[in-house]
């Protein structure tokens, strides 16, 4: 299986957007830390109540466009959909953010999309390519790295994340222009081009309404 898009997070938004992708026919390796659910994706089941996913993922499975693991390989898309929780202090907490990051630093390479899909305070994006690049120089200006938020409510999942709207904000126009090509061939609703920032606070502004 050559993987050409890993997500890593396997919960209520991952694993819907991992079988949609793998529904085009396109070969995702879905990554969660949690080995009951790698397995359980493995067998083409779901841990997870959403209407007409199990079908889908069932599918993905069975034609070998999907399968999850607890470690990723190397690709040429990276989702990170995880969580980012409140601390005690009412501060988000991107830790699971940078922790998935820093999984994949080693596997990046030029030509590479890199999208932050959880909810993220408002420079998040721009404070993980800094991580990345501490770490892997000579990405710089090689790979491309946007932030495009999830838009979907439990229950209708798998018809929104086709059909709504999405906002899609690169660190430079380039990373906002690949993340848009990439989102089109799954994507029917209009998709809104923005810098990461805009895109950081469409996402804010619209779960605090």
């Amino acid at each position: 299986m050559n993987i050409e898009v890993v997500t890593i997070g396997l919960g209520y938004i991952g694993l819907p957007t991992s079988a949609l992708i793998a529904s085009h026919g396109t070969n995702v390796l879905g990554v969660d830390i949690n080995q009951s659910v790698v397995d359980t994706i493995n067998q083409g089941k779901i841990h997870i109540v959403e209407p007409d996913l199990d079908k889908i993922v069932s599918e993905a499975v069975l034609n070998g466009f999907f399968r999850a693991s607890t470690k990723p390989n190397s690709a040429d898309v990276y989702l990170i959909v995880v969580p980012t929780p409140f601390k005690e202090n009412n501060e988000p907490d991107i830790s699971f953010v940078e922790d998935a990051t820093k999984g994949i630093i080693p596997l990046l390479k030029k030509g590479d999309l890199y999208i932050i899909e959880s909810t993220s305070p408002i420079g998040t994006t721009e404070k993980i390519q800094k991580l990345i690049f501490a770490s892997r120089p000579e990405l710089e200006g090689a790979i491309h790295i946007a932030y495009c938020p999830e838009r979907v409510l439990p229950g209708n999942v798998m018809h929104e994340l086709v059909e709504n709207d999405r906002v899609i904000g690169g660190v430079d126009e380039a990373s906002t222009q690949k993340a848009i090509s990439f989102y089109k061939k799954y994507v029917k609703g209009d998709l809104h081009g923005t810098n990461a920032r805009t895109a950081e606070m469409c996402k804010l502004v619209e779960n605090s309404s």
